[in-house]
């Protein structure tokens, strides 16, 4: 059936973040990967997806982009969707010598590999893969127009559901709520919070449109070729105790958030002493040390959404916010050499807090749809471009269930996610799941050959800060 066939009442305009998305030669993809404690049966997962996921309408519609057509209108097109014809089920050798190889090389494939748009734009891939986390492997892959990642994966989570309580949708951790206070202390402390908010927006802003204009990143050791949109080609990941990270954190009364990144500050830092051999002397050591790196993170502008309400999405056909609506910040990054590990956690902190109590995600988001308006995607292209040439990397961290879920009846052993299609040369998502965390690296291996090396060195790095935050309770006490 061709695609004027196909069209019907229920077409919906593509907004503009997701035309941006399809844009020819930056065509963006999420890659998330499920490792479960069991075979799965392929019957089951495809009835699975039939009962869920195909009935959300972005994942029974087609992308018509407009780019080229003539016509310069973007809709999506409700379809009918035969779910075999997106879940591969591909003919493994069982005798593999090095199946954790193996799955990076598919993933990578996979990835890289391009997707029919005369489809809703999603793909399933069941690996008969026993691996050192995992006795089967799920990857999925999903166009970045469907919408940002914070969406989509609490959209696959809402076809999840507790291993303890089959018919339960799966939680995640609380946030504290804060103590009560007196009147006159609340306001007090309102109007110190909207004085800091007001006063890091001007200045992060500001720092935020200088970097844009006059971009002063060294990317000479850690860099992409400019506006390569597909410089990422090899993932891996890592698995770590999550009660590791809460060690440090409680040792130093941080977030789970603030060490993580201090994990990849300091790995980073140490990396790149060792590649470039700048501990060698102090000029050197200096050189690197006078350096400005910046990451970016994004930042999901949606209110949270409860899992029940994305589960009716699928069930009703519900048509509550959905797409992409994301911001990002540039983040200054701590990459000095350090004697003190505990110092990267510090920093960590300070430039997390700073960023937290401001509006530059919204401002970025803000200033992303006015040159969308008056100049059009492919000046968004250009300045995003510039954004990811001029940066070290992107760093993502997800808060995962705190209670161990099945995947239409197969147990998850873990869950990775990451992203290609950016013009950067480094991606690390960090995701965790009950008591584990997941460090997923996403790397260009022209840029950092030697990617394992790299995760080796951010774990290392925790444990340096492990026995670090052990000594200072000692000295404490």
């Amino acid at each position: 059936m061709s695609i004027k066939e196909q069209e019907t009442e229920g077409e919906e305009p593509v907004s503009p973040t997701a035309k941006l998305f399809s844009y020819p030669g930056l065509h963006v993809f999420n890659i998330v990967t499920f490792g479960l404690k069991i075979e799965v049966d392929p019957s089951t997962f495809v009835e699975g997806l039939k009962n869920t996921l195909i009935n959300h309408p972005r994942f029974s519609s087609i992308l018509l982009t407009g780019h080229g057509e003539g016509k310069g209108k973007a809709k999506w097109i409700p379809t009918k969707v035969k779910v075999e014809d997106h879940v591969t089920v591909p003919k493994i050798d069982p005798c593999i010598e090095n199946p954790d190889e193996f799955l990076e090389n598919y993933t990578s494939n996979m990835a890289l590999s391009p997707m029919d748009m005369s489809k809703p734009l999603w793909e399933f891939h069941l690996l008969k893969l026993k691996t050192s986390h995992a006795e089967f492997v799920i990857l999925a892959r999903f166009h970045h127009s469907l919408g940002d990642g914070m969406s989509l994966m609490s959209l696959l989570l809402a076809c999840t559901r507790k291993v303890c309580d089959p018919e339960a949708f799966p939680t995640f951790v609380a946030p504290k709520k804060s103590k009560e206070k007196n009147v006159c202390w609340s306001l007090v402390a309102w109007l110190l919070f909207l004085v800091r908010t007001i006063f890091n927006t001007c200045v992060e802003v500001f720092n935020a449109l200088v970097f844009i204009c006059f971009p002063r990143d060294t990317a000479i050791y850690l860099s992409g070729k400019p506006g390569a949109t597909l410089s990422i080609n090899k993932f891996i990941h890592r698995i770590i105790p999550l009660d590791d990270v809460k060690n440090v954190k409680n040792a130093m009364n941080m977030t789970v958030n603030d060490v993580v990144f201090g994990m990849v500050q300091a790995g980073l830092s140490r990396y790149l002493n060792q590649r470039y051999d700048l501990e060698t002397t102090s000029d050197t050591r200096k050189a690197l040390d006078k350096i400005c790196h910046h990451g970016v993170v994004f930042f999901n502008l949606r209110p949270n959404k409860d899992i029940e309400d994305l589960a009716n999405m699928m069930a009703k056909g519900s048509k509550c916010r959905w797409g992409n609506s994301i911001g990002y910040v540039l983040l200054p990054l701590w990459l000095k050499s350090e004697d003190d590990m505990l110092e990267y956690v510090r920093q960590a902190k300070t430039t997390m807090d700073r960023k937290k109590l401001s509006l530059e995600p919204l401002f970025s988001y803000g200033l992303l749809k006015l040159i969308m308006g008056f100049f059009g995607i492919k000046a968004v292209k250009n300045l995003l471009n510039r954004v990811f040439d001029n940066t070290t990397m992107i760093f993502t961290n997800v808060v995962g269930p705190a209670e161990k879920i099945s995947f239409f009846g197969h147990q998850i052993s873990y869950i990775a996610a990451s992203s290609c299609g950016i013009s950067q040369a480094l991606i690390i998502n960090v995701q965790s799941y009950v008591d584990k965390l997941i460090i997923n690296l996403a790397v260009d291996s022209d840029v950092i050959p030697d990617p394992h090396h790299l995760s080796d060195l951010i774990i290392e790095s925790l444990s340096m800060m492990k026995s670090a935050a052990s000594e200072k309770i000692c000295h404490a006490s």
